[in-house]
């Protein structure tokens, strides 16, 4: 990734709707050449354009970190995990848990059957501690790209 790449990234996370017209000027190229810079980076998942949500301005969600402890290989059960919607991410870690995953749910009855009907009984998992969300503070998608 060089200099232009990263300038593109910036210009990205300020404005992930802005126009091709708009990002080759910024960056010193031609809207055409940007465009093709950007599909480079998308190409080599070094970058994704999406839309991103707030489950809970949307309502009506239960939303959850849960902190997961494992014995054995950690890996084995945040791919077990990430099999389902309601997992939005999961962390491998060290320390009091082995593994973080942030869940979405439609209400808390229904965490509450995510965690006791889909979270226990894989295999490996020894213990899971819920903290639910009460509402999103801060939430960010910005990296230093240089």
């Amino acid at each position: 990734m060089d200099e232009i790449d990263r300038a593109i990234l910036r210009e990205l996370q300020a404005d992930g709707r802005i126009p091709y017209a708009d990002l080759g000027p910024r960056v010193g190229l031609s809207p055409s050449a940007a465009r093709q810079r950007l599909q480079r980076l998308i190409d080599a998942k070094v970058v994704q354009v999406v839309g991103v949500t707030d489950p809970m301005a949307m309502g009506g969600q239960a939303m959850a970190l849960l902190g997961v402890r494992v014995d054995g290989d950690p890996r084995a059960v945040a791919d077990a995990l990430s099999r389902h919607g309601e997992v939005v991410y999961a962390v491998l870690t060290s320390g009091t848990f082995d593994l973080f995953t942030e869940v979405v749910c439609p209400s808390p009855a229904e965490l509450l059957d995510f965690i006791n009907d889909v979270v226990r009984p894989v295999e490996g998992v020894t213990a899971v501690e819920n903290f639910p969300y009460f509402g999103i503070h801060t939430h960010r998608f910005l990296w230093d790209v240089g």
